[in-house]
C-alpha cells in the first residue's frame, strides 16, 4: 500500500459484515491511507476473501454493538489519526485533499466533523433531515473514543471542527438490506431501553412512529424528494414502531 508521504500517519478502519458489494470501493477510496484494517463480524459472504486479495489487514471480532466493535478496531490501528468510514461511504479526491491537510494541522483540533451527501434508491436525498447528516470520521484516538450502543458517537477530548468537503453515502443497496439495517438498529435500541428499565405502552406504539413519519417527511420537507422521500419517512417510522415491539417481547421472554 503507498505511503501518503505526509508527517503524520493514517489508519483507516471499518467493520463489515457481508460486505463483498462494497469492500474494493471502500480500500480503492482510501488506498492514501498508511494502513487500512477491517474488523469483521465473521461474514458469511466473500468480504474476507477480497480482503485478503487486496492486502488490507482482516480481524474477525464477535459483534456485541457498535460501540464495542469500532471501540476493538481502533485498538488494533498503529497510527494516532484515524479515518473510519462506512463501507457504503465513498471518499471523493476532494475530501482526500482536505483531510490531509486536516490531519496535519497543529492548532489542537482532536477530530472532524465529514458531512454527508445521501444516496437512496438511486436518488439523492436533499430533504427529510439528510442534508445536515455528518458523523466524525476523523479523529486521533488518543483524544477519541466511541460510546453509545447503536447510533454511536465520537467522545472527544478537545477542538471538534467540520471539514467542506462531503463524502458519498450508499446506504441503499437493496431494499431488503436497507431494511435489515433498521431492524438491527430497532433491535439494538430495544435492548438499550430495556436496560433502562423502560416500559412500552400507547405513547410508545401509536405516537413515537407518526411523530417520527411526520418529523421526517413534513416538517424537515421529506415530501419534496418525492416518492423516495415517502418510503424512507415510511420505514423509519416503522422501525420506530419496531423498536418498542421488539422490547414489549423482551418483557414477555418472547424470541
Amino acid at each position: 500500500m503507498p505511503e501518503n508521504n505526509l508527517s503524520t500517519k493514517i489508519t483507516a478502519l471499518a467493520i463489515t459484515y457481508n460486505e463483498e458489494e462494497n469492500i474494493n470501493r471502500y480500500v480503492e477510496s482510501l488506498s492514501f491511507a498508511d494502513e487500512i484494517i477491517i474488523v469483521d463480524s465473521y461474514s458469511t459472504d466473500a468480504t474476507e476473501k477480497l480482503a485478503n486479495e487486496l492486502n488490507v489487514k482482516f480481524i474477525k471480532n464477535e459483534f456485541i454493538d457498535f460501540s464495542s466493535q469500532r471501540n476493538f478496531a481502533i485498538e488494533q490501528a498503529s497510527n494516532d489519526w484515524i479515518l473510519f468510514f462506512d463501507l457504503d461511504e465513498i471518499v471523493t479526491p476532494e475530501l482526500e485533499t482536505e483531510i490531509k491537510k486536516a490531519v496535519e494541522n497543529k492548532d489542537g483540533i482532536v477530530a472532524y466533523f465529514v458531512k454527508r451527501k445521501f444516496h437512496f434508491m438511486g436518488k439523492h436525498i436533499r430533504f427529510g433531515g439528510w442534508r445536515t447528516d455528518k458523523a466524525v470520521r476523523v479523529f486521533n484516538k488518543k483524544h477519541c473514543k466511541y460510546t453509545g450502543l447503536v447510533h454511536e458517537v465520537i467522545t472527544a477530548k478537545g477542538r471538534v471542527c467540520t471539514l467542506k468537503e462531503k463524502v458519498d453515502h450508499y446506504s441503499y443497496r437493496s431494499f431488503d438490506n436497507y431494511n435489515n439495517k433498521l431492524n438491527l438498529y430497532s433491535k439494538l435500541q430495544a435492548e438499550n431501553l430495556y436496560g433502562r428499565k423502560v416500559r412500552p405502552n400507547a405513547y410508545h406504539f401509536l405516537f413515537r412512529p407518526f411523530y417520527r413519519f411526520c418529523w421526517q417527511y413534513f416538517y424537515r420537507l421529506g415530501i419534496l424528494d418525492g416518492k423516495e422521500g415517502f418510503i424512507l419517512a415510511y420505514i423509519h417510522s416503522f422501525s420506530v414502531f419496531k423498536r418498542y415491539i421488539q422490547l414489549w417481547m423482551k418483557y414477555r421472554k418472547i424470541s
